[in-house]
């Protein structure tokens, strides 16, 4: 009997051979509420791997890489687009703004990038950002000012538009862009009537947007590729180094971020399966990259934040601007509370502390060990934005080192207090420190093991 049903299955009940090489994919994640630095780890890793992808968010995140003394501004393309040998790869789980993709090719081109084209692949299960979801996102922020008296910091770049378009099953893919394009335009005029009966000072030129997308469509059409097979191969095929880059931070993950002064999209180590397609079983190390210090761009609760000397100090030793707003960045000192807090989320294998060198000229330096409200120590992050604003941060006080960095190549370079910094960090979050950056090279990344 249960012969007759093995034979019914598929296959005839014969199971697959199964490829013995299972590739597994290295992430590097923001633990904090930006970039943190996270390009330059990236960068550093992508010179040995063989694909890097992007797995969420849009051009509202910004890496800068310095590689021979050029800066490069990446914000849809993964940092790894420099290493001539490596995949690029741009997932489902990214929106993408097609003009904004080939500006910053442009400007990256002046620089020095060469054939990137041959190198990058964009899923086309990829939401397209449309040039109305930007104006969207500015209107949606005058609408919050003036109805809340607070907006809520945005990039203005359409991210969170397009994911409601996404979540509203009203979005268009990149699949649809290169399909049929009567059929798209038809959908294209449904999707902006929708958004001008909601905001009706909207003006769209629905001919002129598309016109530009059946241009840009014919650009990106050899580059599009289906993105699950894409991984799929990848992982399944022969021994592959394969890199992932999260957009954004912890704290600005939809679900554990400091909602609702968040981005839309999961940038934590979940958005890596829903964002590339891939399994759970195929995520190997998780890197998680933080300053030596805290920043958050735009407005929320920030317990360490120094509205002082020291804050104006770390602002500006740190060239403390974001890369896609121009916004100049909050600073304050290390939170370890919030460290935790995306280390219980994200399982950290190892970190990456970058800027140490902005604490060169401290005196003293503190972290941000526990939160205390009403007198009380809590033992948790709080999801509440209002009980954020309220609890008072304990502090462990350290003597600074007094002592330029910058310099420095190995462990043993840098000076005693330096390091036990750094270990201060890792026996409060129980993960280790792999790098240490100095500065704004690559060569500046220090690795311990």
């Amino acid at each position: 009997m249960s012969s007759t049903r093995a034979s019914n299955h598929p296959g005839g009940g014969h199971k697959r051979p199964r490829s013995d090489v299972v590739n597994k994919v290295t992430v590097v994640l923001g633990a904090q509420w930006g970039d943190e630095g996270k390009g330059k780890v990236v960068d550093l890793l992508a010179t040995e791997s063989d694909v890097v992808c992007r797995c969420q968010g849009g051009n509202n995140a910004g890496h800068t890489v310095v590689v021979d003394g050029k800066e490069y501004d990446f914000h849809l393309f993964p940092s790894g687009i420099i290493n001539t040998k490596a995949i690029s790869f741009i997932g489902n789980g990214v929106v993408i703004h097609l003009p904004g993709l080939f500006e910053e090719a442009e400007k990256n081109e002046k620089k020095g990038l060469k054939d990137w084209e041959r190198r990058l692949i964009i899923s086309d299960r990829a939401h397209i950002v449309l040039d109305f979801h930007q104006a969207v996102d500015g209107l949606q922020e005058v609408q919050r000012q003036a109805q809340e008296g607070k907006n809520i910091g945005t990039t203005k770049k359409g991210i969170g538009p397009t994911y409601s378009s996404k979540a509203a099953r009203t979005g268009l893919r990149i699949c649809d862009l290169l399909a049929d394009f009567d059929e798209f335009s038809s959908r294209f005029k449904i999707l902006a009537h929708q958004h001008q009966s909601m905001f009706p000072t909207l003006e769209i030129d629905i001919e002129g947007q598309l016109r530009k997308l059946k241009m840009l469509a014919e650009k990106i059409r050899p580059m599009v590729r289906d993105g699950i097979y894409f991984m799929y191969e990848a992982l399944h095929g022969s021994p592959k180094k394969i890199l992932v880059e999260g957009a954004n931070a912890a704290l600005l993950d939809i679900d554990f971020g400091t909602y609702p002064f968040v981005t839309s999209s999961n940038c934590t180590v979940g958005g890596v399966c829903t964002g590339l397609g891939v399994p759970p079983q195929n995520i190997g190390e998780v890197y998680g990259v933080v300053k030596a210090y805290t920043t958050r761009v735009g407005i929320g609760a920030f317990p360490t934040e120094q509205l002082n000397e020291i804050g104006e100090l770390l602002q500006t030793r740190g060239n403390e601007w974001g890369v896609t707003t121009g916004r100049k960045r909050r600073c304050g000192w290390l939170d370890l509370v919030i460290l935790r807090y995306a280390h219980m989320i994200n399982g950290f294998t190892a970190l990456a502390l970058t800027k140490l060198d902005i604490l060169d000229v401290l005196d003293e330096v503190k972290i941000g060990v526990a939160y205390k409200l009403n007198g009380k120590r809590i033992p948790h992050f709080p999801a509440n934005q209002e009980i954020l604003q309220k609890v008072e941060v304990e502090y462990e006080v350290m003597p600074g080192w007094k002592t330029d960095t910058t310099g420095a190549r190995k462990w043993e370079d840098l000076p005693p207090k330096a390091q036990n910094y750094i270990r201060c960090v890792e026996n409060h979050i129980g993960v280790p420190v792999k790098w240490v950056g100095v500065g704004k090279s690559r060569e500046s990344m220090i690795q311990l093991f």
